[in-house]
């Protein structure tokens, strides 16, 4: 398991197992967010296996499946709100982790600045870099 730390709160991971979530939920992790497609993965990777694992163990589990096409101003609100909701620390899954990267930098203009954006992707491990014009057009527009 490679869970990667993007801000205190807020933690991106590849594709995790059922076997994965004691770890997760000792990790201290309250919610799980699936943005992998179920047409990914095998059914003992889907959203549904994960999910039930998730739940048995006294975690939220919540699914946003993001690809390229989905990445919408509306689905990247809803997984800043899933985030913002939560408690305690969330975890955030795909196949590299970095759509759930993308997905959370493209929510933290009015917060953060692009380079203070990029800065913490880079520090979990996730070169940005190429999102730099899309982050200056939002944060511009005060989205």
């Amino acid at each position: 398991m490679d869970i990667r730390p993007i801000t205190p709160r807020y933690a991106v991971s590849p594709q995790i197992s059922v076997e994965d979530i004691p770890a997760i939920a000792a990790a201290g992790f309250t919610r799980i967010i699936c943005n992998r497609p179920d047409a990914e993965v095998p059914p003992s990777h889907q959203a549904a296996a994960i999910g039930a694992a998730a739940q048995a163990a006294g975690l939220e589990f919540e699914v946003l499946e993001l690809t390229h096409q989905t990445m919408t101003p509306e689905n990247v609100a809803r997984q800043k709100a899933l985030a913002a909701a939560e408690q305690g620390p969330v975890l955030a899954y795909c196949a590299s982790g970095t759509r759930c990267s993308v997905v959370w930098a493209l929510g933290q203009c009015g917060d953060m600045n692009p380079d203070e954006i990029l800065q913490k992707t880079a520090s979990a491990g996730y070169q940005l870099d190429a999102l730099r014009p899309r982050l200056e057009e939002i944060c511009a527009a005060g989205n």
